[in-house]
Formats: structure tokens, C-alpha cells, sequence
């Protein structure tokens, strides 16, 4: 410890504001992180060497900063009232880690933020608010930091070399394997993003699909792409809601939707896939998860995701033990989504001059700290990315290994 942070310890806060930014400390588990308040003084947990320091630049961010960190902190941040001076993940993971200190979702702060910020909820119409809200905002926005697939879901890294575009075709790979799809078969896909992994299945695995999304931006945009491709007559993109999707289909896939489905909605979505599954159908549903059930982060769920909700392994398996389907195989891969939000975060830095032209700079803060945090959460292990492979408890047509989900003959 160097003789500047000795002094800092033994002196300790002075002001009142300083005592109650070193009680914040303490409530937030310690991280390593060193404030800086408007007028010079800097409190930092004691024994902590910081990794980041944060500026508050006036008395009233702090004051709102005590009351609910958890939302605040977003806010000011993306409104300029707080400075992050050094590595906004490196700042993201020891938040995260101090957090899992005291408990997550356990501690009394974390209990403060989430009875003040009730989550949106995802009935019918809600549902279709919460998705315009965060994908409506702009397909050439989106187009700027998800690479050429606009595949906005965890990729797949065959090797550490392996570029954004290269790892999000083998996801999609890796995720009709696993389904085993063969020529002339039917699939339905629940939330299909800007169509991507609907075309790809149609081009290289020779099968019809049915996808269903609400956002109505991504519809258009998937619908041209198709037609652009040539695969407009083996792709129907529709645009409704998940809950009406009806007819019978050989495979049921959903890659990043069941965030927005609700933990109350697993049932009836289970109950959805094993209607139109017939005898020998199977499925894949890729999700963000948890280790244990547990909120969003509320200024994500606020700001970011409205409605979302990443679940725990339990509460995915309502979805199936309800509706006669059996779950086959449980992979997780969360550290590839961290590979993934690197890579996601070096191209939106970028382009953020032209995010800012686009929106405006708040709108640039309030991205660059999402996705910060989120590269933090998957590499913390505060979140995870469970891909569950199932299938109707009668279907005997079953591999005895896992060998075909990564042979490519």
C-alpha cells in the first residue's frame, strides 16, 4: 500500500458526506473502488487497494446515490453527474463481486432498489411494449456493434481467434445440431430477432421455418433479408406474439426470448411448445440465466430491459415438468457471452460518435455502462447463458452420445 492510501485510511472520511459514502461502502460489500466528491475528498473502503475511481460532482448525485445505488447510480452516470476515471468492466466486476459479498439479492440495499422499481410486466400488451421499447429504438443503430449476422444473442467461440461474425454462425450451427434438423423438416421459432438463425437453418439444414416476433422494426427487416437471401418461400416471418403460435412442427427453438416471457409465463410457453411438437419432436430454448432465482438488475430493467428476467435452472425446468417433455442436456456457456459482449463493446466504442448524432451523449453513457456491465456479469458468473435441449417424453428417437452435436458430416 503506497503511503497516500496509508493516509487515506488512517484519516478516513472527515465530512458528513464522506461518512456516509464510506457507510455506502460498507453496504455495497467493500469493492474496490475509491470516490472522489465535488470537493476533493476521497474515501475508499479500508485495506482496499481501488481499481477505479468515481467522481460525484455534487451533493445532491450523492444524496440520490445513498438513497437507491442501485438505480442511481446508472442515472447520474449516464447523465453525466458521476465520472468513471479508469476500466468501466474492471469497475462493473468489483460491484458485482462486492455485491455477491453480502448476499445479491439478500442485501438490504438490493431489497430497497427492487421495492422501489416494480418490473414491467409481460402480459399481452406489456410484452409488446417492453420489446419496442429497447429493439424498436433503431435497426441502424443495432447495425453499427452486432456485426453482419445482427445476431444480438450469446455467439459460439470454436476457437479464442475466432472473429464476432465467425463465432455467431457456429452458434447457430451448434444450435441446429443439437436439434438435429434434418432436410424437409418444419420448425417453429419463438422470438427470432432479425431473422438470422431462421435463415440459416432454412440454408443449411434444408428445413421450413415459422418464426414469431413482436418487434415490428426487426419483422421488416427480417422479411427483406429473406427475400435479398432467396429464402423467402422456406422462412414465413410473423409478426405476433409467441402465445398464439399454432400448427404442427417436426422442432421448437427460442434463442434469447425467454428473458422476456416472465417466470409466471413458463408453464404456458412449455404447454405451447409440447401443442405443436409432434410424437418425435424436440427443441432448444437459449436463455440468460442465474445460479439462483433473483431479479434483473433494476436500472437494467428500468433503462435497458424493460420486462426482463433471467431465470434460475429451477425455474426453467417449469416450462417442461408441467407439459411431458423432458429436458435431454443442459450446457452453459457464459463465458463465451462474455467473449461476446467484448466484442460487442469494441465496436459500439467504436462507432459512438455516431451513436451520439444519432441519439445523444446520455444515450451513449447509458449503452457503454450496459454493456460494461454485462461483460462484467458473465465473467463474475452473476449471470449465465443456458442453452437446454428437449424433447416429448415419447420421443425414443434419442442419441445414445453427444458426438452429433459437434460432428459436422
Amino acid at each position: 500500500m503506497s503511503a497516500v492510501e496509508e493516509d487515506l485510511d488512517s484519516a478516513g472520511p472527515q465530512s458528513f458526506e464522506g461518512r456516509a459514502v464510506g457507510r455506502l461502502l460498507d453496504a455495497l460489500g467493500r469493492p474496490a473502488v475509491e470516490f472522489v466528491l465535488w470537493s476533493g475528498e476521497r474515501i475508499a473502503s479500508p485495506g482496499v487497494r481501488p481499481v477505479v475511481k468515481i467522481h460525484i460532482k455534487d451533493r445532491g448525485t450523492l444524496y440520490g446515490l445513498i438513497r437507491n445505488p442501485h438505480v442511481r447510480f446508472g442515472d447520474a452516470y449516464s447523465e453525466g453527474r458521476i465520472d468513471i476515471e479508469g476500466d468501466v468492466v474492471a469497475l462493473c466486476e468489483t460491484a458485482y463481486r462486492g455485491s455477491q459479498a453480502v448476499g445479491g439479492s439478500k442485501s438490504f440495499l438490493h431489497k430497497v432498489a427492487s421495492w422501489l422499481q416494480r418490473p414491467h410486466e409481460n402480459t399481452l400488451t406489456g410484452s409488446r411494449e417492453n420489446i419496442h421499447r429497447h429493439y424498436d429504438i433503431g435497426n441502424a443503430f443495432y447495425s453499427m456493434w452486432l456485426g453482419t449476422t445482427m445476431a444480438y444473442t450469446c455467439a459460439y467461440y470454436p476457437s479464442e481467434s475466432a472473429t464476432l461474425d465467425e463465432a455467431q454462425v457456429a452458434k447457430m450451427h451448434h444450435v441446429s445440431r443439437k436439434m438435429r434438423l434434418r432436410p424437409g423438416e418444419t420448425v417453429v421459432e419463438a422470438g427470432f430477432g432479425w431473422g438470422a438463425l431462421a435463415l440459416h437453418m432454412a440454408k443449411h439444414y434444408g428445413v421450413k421455418v415459422r418464426a414469431f416476433n413482436i418487434s415490428h422494426e426487426q419483422v421488416v427487416f427480417a422479411r427483406e433479408r429473406a427475400k435479398r437471401e432467396g429464402l423467402d418461400a422456406s422462412v414465413e416471418y410473423i409478426e405476433d406474439d409467441y402465445r398464439n403460435i399454432t400448427g404442427k412442427y417436426d422442432a421448437f427453438v427460442s434463442v434469447g426470448m425467454l428473458e422476456h416471457v416472465g417466470a409466471d409465463n413458463y408453464p404456458h410457453l412449455g404447454a405451447i411448445a409440447r401443442n405443436v411438437l409432434g410424437a418425435n419432436g424436440r427443441g432448444l430454448i437459449h436463455s440468460i440465466g442465474r445460479n439462483r432465482a433473483q431479479p434483473l438488475h433494476p436500472w437494467i430493467e428500468k433503462r435497458i430491459f424493460p420486462g426482463a428476467y433471467p431465470p434460475a435452472l429451477s425455474e426453467f425446468a417449469q416450462i417442461f415438468e408441467p407439459n411431458g417433455l423432458s429436458i435431454l442436456d443442459v450446457e452453459n456457456i457464459r463465458l463465451h457471452y462474455a467473449k461476446t459482449c467484448m466484442h460487442w463493446m469494441d465496436l459500439y466504442e467504436a462507432s459512438t460518435d455516431k451513436v451520439k448524432a444519432m441519439f445523444d451523449e446520455k444515450f451513449v453513457r447509458m449503452w457503454r455502462l450496459y454493456l460494461a456491465g454485462s461483460i462484467a456479469a458473465f465473467t463474475t458468473g452473476t449471470l449465465q447463458l443456458f442453452q437446454v435441449v428437449f424433447a416429448t417424453k415419447e420421443n425414443n428417437d434419442i442419441p445414445l452420445t453427444r458426438e452429433y452435436m459437434y460432428s459436422t458430416t
